[in-house]
């Protein structure tokens, strides 16, 4: 996988799909018509499939190609059934219409333990290339006395599409572009390094369709903290009186993020640059239906896996039940709280000690 590797699209081809007749025109035996019909019909099979990376031509017929099997399942690294059968229902849909050109797709499962649990998919069927890696989830808010929505470091019980929620919301997005913005400096070994930090813009459609607005997207999972003005003028980055911000570097890639999909600095130092100026499908595992089916089940004493439904089994114990939370039902709330609690007046950044 990298940023050289040629996006690919697609026009599907396919054979008419009505009852076979035959077609007898004067002079030509009905058996010579019928074989070269069918003729006609495979060439453009091969012409059409002939345009395609050779492991999606290969599996056509076959549906999930022999080697990607290998990658199913429920263990850290692999993926989920449900999980890769939607990322690539929709990575082909979008790929047909003209709408992603990249020979990658990713995939995530919010149900899967976070931390450094290997729980998003970066899949190239082109190159047969397979990778998992850890991402966070939304931390949600608990506001006391109104409606706790606070999801625990390790799995996520509660998911919105709410505005200010700081949820995960699940279903279909494509990406867009990458934003890049300069945070300050940290110190480490001795050095003033700055902090640069990508985010790739996600749009979607349905539950996802806000999150433009949102600002949903995928970043490294790193901040400054405790930060102050120092003295730069030297600096690029320096302001018109010459200070630059400077912090403490907090590494939260084991933690969670404010809706976001947030990777390791290195797994997003790889993988934002495989959408640059190719867009490719996100499909984030769960979406409300299966959040609301699978409460539904808990509720009822049934096991969601008796009853064809999916949830990572060690989160679900831990949760008890999920809970999917409607931004016509949560925005209110959150609209509401803000007007009861109006956030304090910024303060200025100070400026840092000794200068």
């Amino acid at each position: 996988m990298s940023e050289g590797d040629g996006g690919v699209r697609i026009r599907w081809v396919s054979a008419p799909n009505g009852a076979n007749r035959t077609y007898v025109e004067r002079g030509i035996d009905p058996l010579q018509s019928r074989s070269l019909l069918l003729n006609v019909v495979g060439l453009i099979i091969i012409v059409a499939l002939s345009g395609l990376p050779r492991s999606f031509a290969a599996e056509q017929g076959s549906g999930i190609p022999a080697w990607l099997k290998a990658h199913v399942g429920d263990g850290d690294g692999q993926i989920s059934p449900v999980v890769l059968q939607r990322a690539r229902a929709l990575y082909l849909q979008k790929l047909s219409q003209g709408v992603v050109d990249n020979p990658c797709y990713f995939a995530m499962d919010a149900t899967r333990p976070a931390g450094f649990g290997r729980r998003f998919y970066v899949i190239c069927e082109a190159d047969r290339s397979f990778r998992a890696t850890s991402a966070g989830h939304g931390s949600g808010r608990n506001l006391k006395g109104i409606a706790n929505f606070a999801n625990g470091i390790r799995c996520a019980k509660n998911f919105s599409n709410a505005q200010d929620s700081k949820l995960t919301t699940g279903g279909d997005y494509v990406t867009s572009e990458t934003r890049t913005y300069f945070k300050g400096y940290y110190r480490a070994s001795g050095k003033s390094v700055p902090l640069v930090r990508s985010f790739l813009q996600f749009d979607g459609e349905g539950d996802t369709a806000n999150a433009r607005p949102r600002a949903i997207g995928g970043h490294p999972a790193v901040l400054l903290r405790g930060v102050c003005l120092w003295k730069a003028p030297k600096s690029p980055y320096a302001n018109g009186d010459g200070y630059v911000p400077l912090g403490t570097l907090v590494n939260y890639s084991a933690g969670r993020s404010n809706g976001c999909t947030s990777w390791t600095p290195s797994a997003a130092a790889q993988i934002i640059p495989l959408v640059k100026d190719k867009p490719t499908t996100l499909y984030i595992y769960p979406e409300s239906r299966d959040i609301d089916a699978v409460a539904q089940a808990v509720k009822a004493g049934r096991s969601p896996s008796r009853a064809g439904l999916y949830w990572n089994a060690s989160c679900l114990r831990e949760i008890g039940a999920p809970k999917f939370w409607p931004k016509q039902t949560l925005e209110p709330i959150l609209i509401q709280y803000k007007k009861d609690h109006p956030a304090p007046p910024p303060r200025p950044t100070p400026i840092c000690k000794g200068q």
